[in-house]
């Protein structure tokens, strides 16, 4: 297949008009939908600013490459658009935009697809190619350039690292897998051939990983170049040389990165990725590594949670005692639902949260210790702090037992991961968990619990007004998931308050936007205006990153906005002493929660019509 397959007559703008981003943006979605490619424009649109959330597509050198992957998405496609004067796209080069390329993957796009975006990533790399579109004046014309330079179905001709002398190994990656990835990794052999360098770079894209460094190349190499802004799996690179950077990196210094690599400008990686990097803008220490195993352990917990809490709300509309077989509103079919989504989902709640917090910080070896603390934490009283505690325990342990093992023979290397890091590993978290951990945290929970239910209405109102505050401060990100953590401890243990301010605050920010957007026609554009009528939906079904693309595109007015809605509506919440038992549903489990439904549906909308005042008073009108 070839990239003018994916890259049609219907899908060149040559003289766009957008006058900054948004409008580019929204001028390629239309491109696209125009010619049919598209199934759902406004959940296009919201997954392109959802992706430019996590950095600009905005690569430099005049270009940027919007592209999302997503079941909105009919068939793979191209967009292309060209603006001689240039369009500000906050790029990593602070330069116009020139040259804008918008791939469109649906969420099942399959490899030979995904080879013929990879190779438009690495084309665009291609200092001429890039010459000759910026002075194409017909879509013929485009479409003939890309012909000539597109190499159909070449294989890439890998050779391995040689031994002796210097070479360096690289992995690139980027959230969507369909872009960056293959134009950072043809950015950093083009430079290493010039440079004389022999390189060898392990592409980790959304059709999964290719050119796979092999042992012996690792063994070879002089240094390591890891250019991702998704994990990368770093275990195989204990003693080399490891410089961790951005994806954007990889394209914009590739001769920079080889020379540090060839210098050994980096610190030797030991296995503990806490102690493997150096602060400053080529490393990833600005962020925090607790939080990155706290959330590797509850994104892989949310599915139990919405699942089966979902699950128990239904269950509690047939009676908030329905599944209990002695209580005279008993019904069979609530019970199976309690006991599917209970105490069975929900029940692995924790085990999972803790196995996959270990697993992040020691790898799989981890993931059996860290779920055996965590069902004892279950189990035992000791509830979600202990299963935080038995994540973090299990994965040191592991860290340091790989370290206690390392000087085994290598005729052992194969039984460690199957016997001998589960034995111990079990062990030890087991040991501690039950002779340290378990007493105290199950006194702590219910110390807090107590705490929580003897606190006065005013310190409750505060407490509602912080939590629900955080849920809009980044939308999805670590203050929101903070907030949302603590919310599921406190059902956990028994404490339904704060979780209703938690998802009341959650919701506004979507509801809020969706209610500006028909308020106020006049100050939002038509793609804004569609994408406000999703976000009625994602509001009331709790889905609080529906507000990013308006937080995205004017976050000085739109996030203020927000937070100030959604803390209202948490205040709110508690001040009317709402407890919600369901950990998710938006508002689909508004009947199951303990107070006035009523006066619940009151501080969403109160919270929500604040937000839609304050943004629509506060922006200025959409220029004709």
């Amino acid at each position: 297949m070839k990239i003018t397959d994916l890259l049609t007559r219907e899908t060149i703008a040559l003289s766009m008009k957008g006058a900054d981003k948004n409008g580019a943006i929204e001028e390629l979605v239309n491109q696209l939908d125009q010619a049919g490619k598209l199934v759902n424009r406004t959940d296009f649109t919201a997954a392109i600013y959802a992706r430019e959330a996590q950095s600009t597509t905005g690569i430099g050198e005049g270009i940027a490459i919007p592209h999302a992957k997503t079941t909105a998405v009919k068939e793979p496609a191209i967009a292309f658009g060209k603006s001689t004067t240039g369009i500000d796209y906050e790029s990593l080069d602070n330069n116009p935009a020139h040259l804008f390329f918008m791939i469109a993957a649906p969420d099942g796009a399959n490899d030979t697809h995904l080879a013929v975006l990879a190779r438009l990533s690495g084309l665009l790399m291609n200092v001429e190619v890039r010459k000759l579109l910026l002075e194409a004046t017909s879509e013929d014309e485009v479409l003939a350039i890309i012909n000539r330079h597109d190499q159909e179905d070449e294989e890439e001709t890998v050779e391995d690292i040689p031994t002796g002398g210097q070479s360096v190994i690289a992995v690139t990656a980027c959230p969507t897998g369909i872009a960056h990835t293959y134009m950072a990794a043809d950015a950093l052999k083009a430079k290493a051939g010039e440079m004389g360098i022999p390189i060898k770079v392990e592409t980790n894209g959304s059709g999964g990983a290719k050119n796979v460094l092999t042992k012996e190349d690792i063994q070879n190499a002089t240094a390591v170049i890891i250019a991702a802004d998704t994990k990368v799996d770093t275990s195989r690179f204990i003693g080399k040389h490891v410089i961790q950077v951005p994806v954007a990196a990889g394209i914009r210094r590739p001769q920079e990165l080889i020379e540090k690599a060839i210098n050994q400008d980096a610190p030797v990686f030991q296995g503990d990725s806490s102690k493997s990097e150096e602060a400053g803008e080529e490393t990833t220490a600005k962020k925090s590594y607790f939080y990155k195993h706290l959330m590797n352990g509850v994104s892989n917990m949310l599915p139990f949670v919405v699942g089966g809490g979902i699950l128990i709300a239904i269950s509690f509309m047939f009676g908030i005692h329905s599944a209990d077989p002695n209580d005279p509103s008993y019904n069979a079919f609530a019970a199976a639902l309690d006991t599917i989504g209970g105490g069975n989902a929900f029940g692995l709640m924790i085990p999972v949260l803790a196995g996959f917090i270990a697993m992040s910080i020691a790898d799989r070896p981890g993931l059996a210790p860290g779920m055996v603390g965590g069902l004892m934490a279950a189990t035992g009283g000791a509830g979600f702090l202990g299963g935080l505690i038995a994540g973090f325990l299990a994965g040191y342990i592991v860290v340091l037992l790989k370290k206690v093992f390392a000087g085994l023979p290598s005729s052992l290397e194969g039984i460690k991961p199957v016997l001998l890091y589960p034995l111990f590993g079990i062990f030890f978290t087991g040991i501690i968990m039950l002779y340290v951990i378990m007493d105290p945290v199950t006194a702590l929970n219910a110390g807090l619990t107590n705490w929580l239910n003897g606190l006065g209405t005013g310190n409750l109102v505060l407490m509602g007004v912080i939590l629900a505050g955080m849920m809009a401060v980044d939308m999805g990100g670590p203050i929101n998931k903070a907030a949302f953590t603590f919310g599921i401890a406190m059902i956990d243990a028994g404490n339904f308050a704060p979780h209703a301010a938690i998802m009341a605050g959650g919701m506004v920010p979507p509801l809020g936007l969706a209610l500006a957007t028909t308020l106020f026609k006049n100050k939002f554009t038509k793609a804004e205006k569609d994408a406000g009528k999703t976000n009625y939906i994602m509001g009331a079904t709790f889905i609080t990153e529906g507000a990013i693309p308006f937080a995205a595109a004017d976050p000085m007015r739109v996030l203020p906005a927000a937070v100030i809605g959604s803390a209202v509506a948490g205040g709110l919440t508690a001040m009317f002493k709402i407890g919600l038992p369901a950990p998710h549903g938006g508002a689909f489990v508004i009947p199951i929660i303990e107070g006035n439904p009523l006066l619940y549906i009151l501080a969403i909308a109160v919270g929500s019509l604040i937000t839609a005042l304050i943004v629509g008073l506060w922006k200025k009108p959409v220029q004709a």
